[in-house]
């Protein structure tokens, strides 16, 4: 075998076979160990891949979709309908985001506790239900309680995949998934526009508006999914039927070595430690300058397009490019950030981006050039998202601590939600200058604090590779003994180096 080839160790009775399978991706047994060449690893990772992404990604998708309907539903007579005035359907925008926030750190410890499978595939069924049921209201108050508890029932999901993508990958593997996962948000914004400019058509139909229609065919195509849901998602590399013995090793082993034996037992002194370290904090900053301006044009670029001068069949449709053109790139960066192992360039330089194209959004009232800002600033935000979060996932170690402070960056990014709620206002249209002001301003905290943070983490970086110069601990240089003595430090262990 060649020198480079990676090897797991088995023992007993739960030494793996190497099957014919196996031989045709050249591994070997040796005694007690199994031998994975690089083309039998890039094979497993892809077999994961197949399996995992897409499923999670359509989960997103129609979450994402189930969240921002509203703002596709209101192009057909949901104000009216439903007599709502003034900053009533802010209102309504906003109640979802505080339930959302509120839910997402329980939600990571109880998909820790329970496991995937009954935790994802439960949230979606509720939700799919409270959509299902949004067709149904009457009144202002009715859209209100029931975008509250849709917040409550959604905000487990993305924090938990985000979460649930750890514990597959190894840390510069997680940032194309993630992309790949978060890139279903753009579809959303896509799909949504085609399905609801088709739905709003079936106004009258049964006696109902178009807008009901809306949320009744997407919250039952939702249901439909969540029945799948339980028997497509798999708890843990362990407990995966689709992968043999030896690929449950490997992934194991991968994880292993990746995050070099830091702590994976459920324990509370770990929930702590997420809430007391001030990067995740930072990271939660970061994260409200990025959700902010992504939640508001998720939820008004039809209106936005509209206030153009088009009509609001067209307008749905016109929000379709842009999306498709944010979902090529996202995926893309996530792609790059992987392959230069390195995340915060890539902050700064989709920070930029989005700034340029809200600044032509605010700087004319032309059109052509407002409508090629939204390209811009699509293009620019959304990438971000993934990005921001395997930045922040990258450094944490410990996978509890990792699970909380993934839910402490989402749900602060999702307070971002209520702010974007009301950054577009009434009495601000057709231009909406002050809402773009207010956005370029979140965007560019975004790019201060990613830039004191890529800086901060390179210094940090250095100063552990002088320490270890100086005690002759270089970090490949550990035992698994003098690893263990560090498992329960996570990031603060002197081998650990961040992702800069």
């Amino acid at each position: 075998m060649p020198s480079n080839n990676t090897s797991i160790s088995v023992t007993g009775a739960q030494k793996p076979e190497v099957t014919e399978s196996d031989d045709a991706l050249n591994l070997t047994s040796s005694g007690d160990v199994i031998h994975f060449t690089p083309n039998a690893t890039r094979s497993l990772v892809r077999k994961l891949d197949i399996r995992l992404v897409p499923f999670l990604a359509l989960l997103y998708l129609l979450s994402f979709l189930d969240r921002t309907n509203i703002g596709n539903a209101r192009l057909f007579g949901l104000e009216a309908d439903l007599g709502m005035v003034g900053l009533d359907y802010n209102i309504a925008l906003a109640v979802f985001f505080p339930t959302y926030v509120l839910a997402e750190i329980p939600s990571n410890i109880l998909l820790k506790k329970f496991g995937a499978k009954i935790w994802l595939t439960a949230i979606m069924v509720i939700w799919s239900l409270i959509v299902l049921a949004m067709g149904f209201v009457s009144n202002f108050s009715g859209i209100v309680i029931a975008r509250a508890f849709l917040g409550l029932a959604e905000g487990g999901l993305f924090p938990g995949v985000n979460y649930y993508i750890t514990m597959w990958y190894k840390r510069h593997e997680c940032g194309l998934r993630m992309a790949l996962f978060f890139s279903a948000a753009t579809a959303a914004g896509a799909f949504g526009g085609l399905l609801a400019a088709g739905i709003g058509r079936m106004q009258g139909l049964a006696g109902r508006p178009g807008w009901s229609w809306i949320f009744i065919i997407e919250g039952i195509l939702t249901l439909v999914v969540a029945g799948g849901a339980y028997w497509i998602i798999v708890d843990s590399p362990t407990k995966a039927s689709f992968l043999t013995d030896s690929e449950k090793q490997e992934v194991e082993r991968r994880l292993k070595e990746d995050r070099r034996s830091l702590a994976d037992e459920f324990n509370t002194i770990y929930i702590w430690d997420a809430l007391q370290d001030w990067k995740i904090w930072l990271h939660m900053l970061i994260t409200i300058g990025v959700y902010t301006p992504l939640y508001s044009v998720s939820l008004f670029l039809p209106t936005i397009v509209r206030n153009m001068g088009y009509s609001k069949e067209h307008s749905q449709l016109m929000t379709v490019p842009p999306y498709v053109i944010a979902c090529i790139i996202t995926i893309g960066a996530g792609y790059m950030a992987d392959r230069m192992e390195t995340r915060g360039l890539f902050m700064l330089g989709f920070s930029l981006l989005a700034i340029v194209g809200w600044v032509m959004l605010v700087s004319t009232g032309i059109p052509g050039v407002q409508y090629t800002g939204t390209f811009l600033a699509t293009a620019g935000i959304f990438p971000l998202v993934p990005v921001g979060v395997a930045w922040n996932g990258n450094n944490i170690g410990g996978t509890l601590k990792r699970g909380v402070g993934i839910a402490m960056h989402v749900g602060a990014g999702n307070l971002g939600g209520i702010i974007a709620a009301f950054i577009y206002l009434p009495k601000s249209s057709p231009r909406f200058i002050s809402g773009h002001a207010a956005l370029i301003g979140m965007i560019c905290m975004t790019f201060v604090l990613s830039l004191f943070m890529t800086i901060y983490l390179r210094r940090e970086n250095r100063r552990r590779d002088i320490w270890a110069a100086e005690h002759g601990m270089a970090p490949s240089d550990y035992t698994q003994e003098q690893i263990e003595l560090e498992r329960t430090k996570g990031d603060n262990a002197t081998f650990f180096r961040y992702t800069v």
